[in-house]
């Protein structure tokens, strides 16, 4: 059985991830559509080695008859074409924030909570967490499941892709320009990223927390568990492609470094590579166009009764974005959730 898909905002970064992650996976699709803004139409994007689709209108294309969308076009744009799509009867699967704290719409990371995918029937939409949150719950799900959290605290390290093209635009830019002493001036971030840390993702809250930094307590409470406290410090490095984080976790009981290390490499979209010795670990860099979520630096944390501190690193636009929305559309099919209308 095949199914007809259609992918909104084709021409970014992140869809140009989904139909090159759609073609990597041998997604079952009949047919394939590239969407995006009028200004876009009309453009060609790549589908696989051998094929080129050309950009269609988001505005006036019909979805009736389409079975799955995946969107990443902007939260603003989800907003009007999201429910749209869902009504014609295509599930739509968004990668934007505007339905991740939706209650009536399931937030969705295949290995932690496929059981609430059932939920999207409501409104037919289905919402993609924070990049970040992905691949922390990921690594924080079989860990849970063997000894319960009872806290979280994270230092993200968040590539500038993370802010689109634009913001590896302005990266590239302003290291260029820093070599032969001209200043930088920063569009898309708030300082200059150039060989720079820049301890601000999105806008600040009332709380002085980041929009970014509620979004992974909030999401994690969503996805994982309602009784686990999160507190993040989000923080945009001068790193192309791949997020890192650093995580300290206490549980409720007792956790052995060697056995947490066990249950780590067993579980789905996981990858641990955390040998005690120089360059025995992954960095950014090494996880870019890889599935995994890479787990590294595992050890004991002393400053707490039950404590476990890692590394953790993952290739934000792949299973940060365009990979876990393609899974979910695999969620879909292999639940057999996915309604009947017009497949081949």
């Amino acid at each position: 059985m095949s199914y007809r898909v259609a992918v909104v905002g084709a021409t970014g970064a992140v869809g140009r991830e989904i139909l090159k992650t759609l073609a990597q996976r041998n997604f079952p699709a009949s047919e394939v559509a590239a969407l995006a803004s009028g200004r876009s139409a009309g453009q060609q994007v790549s589908f696989g080695d051998d094929k080129v689709l050309t950009v269609q209108n988001l505005e006036t294309f019909d979805f009736t008859g389409w079975d799955i969308g995946l969107f990443s076009p902007g939260a603003s744009v989800s907003a009007v074409h999201a429910p749209r799509a869902g009504k014609a009867g295509c599930v739509v699967i968004d990668n934007t924030s505007q339905f991740r704290m939706d209650p009536e719409i399931p937030l969705i990371v295949p290995e932690v909570n496929p059981q609430d995918l059932p939920k999207f029937a409501k409104r037919n939409i289905i919402a993609n967490p924070n990049c970040s949150t992905i691949q922390m719950v990921v690594a924080l799900k079989p860990l849970h499941d063997a000894y319960k959290i009872k806290r979280v605290v994270v230092s993200t390290y968040q590539s500038v892709s993370g802010a689109g093209k634009e913001g590896m635009d302005e990266l590239y830019q302003n290291t260029k320009v820093s070599f032969v002493n001209q200043e930088a001036k920063p569009e898309v971030f708030q300082k200059d990223i150039a060989f720079n840390c820049i301890p601000q993702i999105d806008v600040f809250m009332d709380d002085g927390a980041t929009k970014e930094e509620w979004k992974m307590t909030v999401e994690t409470k969503k996805i994982l568990d309602p009784n686990v406290p999160v507190i993040a410090t989000c923080v945009r490095v001068p790193v192309f492609i791949g997020h890192s984080e650093a995580v300290y976790v206490e549980f409720e009981k007792p956790v052995n470094v060697a056995e947490a290390r066990a249950l780590l490499a067993k579980a789905p979209g996981i990858e641990v590579e955390d040998r005690h010795v120089p360059g025995g670990y992954i960095t950014p860099i090494e996880c870019k166009g890889e599935d995994a979520v890479f787990v590294s630096r595992l050890r004991r944390d002393p400053t707490v009764e039950h404590g476990l501190a890692f590394w953790c690193v993952s290739d934000n636009l792949r299973k940060g974005a365009a990979l876990n929305a393609v899974q979910i559309a695999e969620a879909l099919i292999a639940h057999k959730l996915l309604p009947a209308q017009n497949r081949g």
